[in-house]
């Protein structure tokens, strides 16, 4: 049994965004093919990747946040905050590799990401999931997020076909927390 708790790092250097590439990755070719398996869905893996280690106004500083899980002297975990609107955040790439499961590892992620999103002046914070990923929903609703109806800028409609986009919304449970 594990005698250390996990921790968290933001993704600042050279070294801890190769480390969230890797997971980022990881975790989205995962959701793909729980997507297509489950749905009949496809997205491009690749460029959501790339969007989200690129794009430095999308989960960094000043108005988001992307961390690193590290445990037992490695990353296991990555999970991000971006803005959707003023006053409004979104949880993305939530994600702790299996192993690390039950660590409080994704209980630690998303109480930060709260935390941080109270301090950038959020009042809102909303998130998309696939409706098969059941255990992330029952950690996101022990820290009070419900179901809402799906919201306009969720996260897939620009790497998915426009003609998916209704069935992907049928696939995802959206959901929201008032802070």
């Amino acid at each position: 049994m594990s005698t250390t708790s996990p921790s968290l790092v933001p993704v600042e250097s050279p070294s801890h965004k190769a480390a969230a590439e890797v997971l980022i990755a990881e975790y989205l070719h995962w959701v793909a093919s729980v997507a297509k398996l489950e749905y009949g869905l496809e997205f491009d893996v690749e460029a959501m990747v790339r969007s989200d280690i690129d794009d430095t106004t999308k989960f960094y500083p000043p108005a988001g946040r992307f961390y690193l899980v590290e445990h037992e002297a490695q990353f296991v975990g990555v999970g991000c905050l971006k803005q959707l609107a003023p006053g409004v955040g979104e949880v993305q790439r939530m994600y702790v590799r299996s192993q690390t499961r039950g660590a409080g590892a994704g209980r630690l992620l998303v109480q930060r990401l709260l935390s941080d999103a109270r301090e950038l002046g959020y009042r809102v914070v909303r998130l998309e999931s696939l409706r098969a990923l059941n255990v992330a929903h029952q950690l996101y609703r022990s820290v009070g997020f419900v179901e809402i109806e799906p919201y306009a800028d969720n996260s897939m409609n620009e790497y998915q076909d426009h003609a998916a986009v209704t069935a992907y919304r049928k696939s995802a449970i959206f959901m929201e927390l008032r802070l």
